[in-house]
């Protein structure tokens, strides 16, 4: 990881658009108690073909209205027109937004078209031919390879082919074997890519959710890790408390040995995000 600690750490978190208005107001109390510790930026995931595009939108404004905070939103291009997200560049831009995590996405169900963009390179290309060097454009990284790539390598170089497309930078998948961060690193500086690829975090508190996650995204849960959790059964307390001690080792481990910074899935709840942060002793956004 060593060409990775030129770059100065980036701290951020990562919200999902609320369906409801008492889901709402519970993000708007994680926002308010994790602006206190001044990331560099919060970001917004997005459903592709429209399912959660004008809440994503809505959310990022009022993360910025409400924070002065940098928001980010994800914007996915499966099922995609070029008109589609030109407009939605225009829009982001009228609003100030500068930074944006550029994805592939997954195909809606029932939808039979995959649109105009195939894969998420393409998106960045198109970002960069519509508007330059406006945005600040993240893209997806896999460390224990995407569960589509054919392998390791080919997960490696379609990653390059979004770099070469423009990105400028990449945020993973999350992962609790820091080994799988240092290996993808290490196969990434064979190929040449020159970016900060800063590691995903997922924290621990619910196992069956996390359990059903990694199942979808193919993130491992480790089988030290996963008979730990089995074992302390549906006491949360326990779970909350061992995750925490956990993902605050692994985060230490990542920032000792290079990291550029880490990239939080908060689910939209403050505490366990909060908890790390302080365990870590991370230092606020100065810029």
């Amino acid at each position: 990881m060593e060409s990775q600690k030129k770059y100065q750490p980036t701290f951020s978190f990562e919200f999902f658009p609320p369906k409801t208005d008492e889901a709402a107001e519970t993000l708007r109390r994680t926002i308010d108690k994790l602006a206190q510790l001044r990331p560099r930026f919060f970001s917004v995931t997005f459903g592709a073909g429209g399912s959660t595009r004008e809440k994503t939108f809505d959310t990022v404004v009022e993360i910025q209205r409400r924070t002065g905070i940098t928001a980010a939103p994800h914007l996915s291009c499966i099922a995609s027109t070029r008109a589609s997200i030109r407009a939605i560049l225009d829009s982001y831009r009228d609003r100030g937004v500068k930074k944006i995590v550029a994805l592939r996405g997954d195909l809606p169900s029932g939808t039979l078209s995959a649109g105009e963009f195939r894969y998420a390179n393409e998106l960045v290309a198109f970002i960069r031919k519509e508007t330059g060097k406006h945005f600040h454009v993240e893209v997806a990284a896999y460390p224990e390879v995407h569960p589509q790539a054919a392998n390791a390598e080919a997960d490696i170089n379609n990653f390059k082919s979004k770099i070469d497309a423009g990105a400028d930078g990449a945020i993973t998948q999350y992962f609790y074997n820091s080994d799988a961060s240092f290996n993808f690193v290490a196969g990434c500086e064979k190929k040449g890519i020159g970016v900060p690829i800063v590691p995903g975090i997922m924290p621990i508190t619910n196992y069956s959710q996390l359990s059903r996650f990694s199942d979808m995204c193919g993130a491992e849960i480790p089988r030290w890790l996963r008979k730990r959790l089995e074992s302390l059964g549906d006491d949360r307390k326990a779970i909350r408390a061992f995750g925490l001690d956990v993902v605050t080792e692994l985060c230490r481990k990542l920032l000792d040995n290079g990291a550029p910074g880490l990239h939080f899935y908060t689910m939209n709840q403050a505490d366990a995000t909060y908890a790390i942060w302080k365990n870590l002793n991370l230092p606020p956004y100065a810029g």
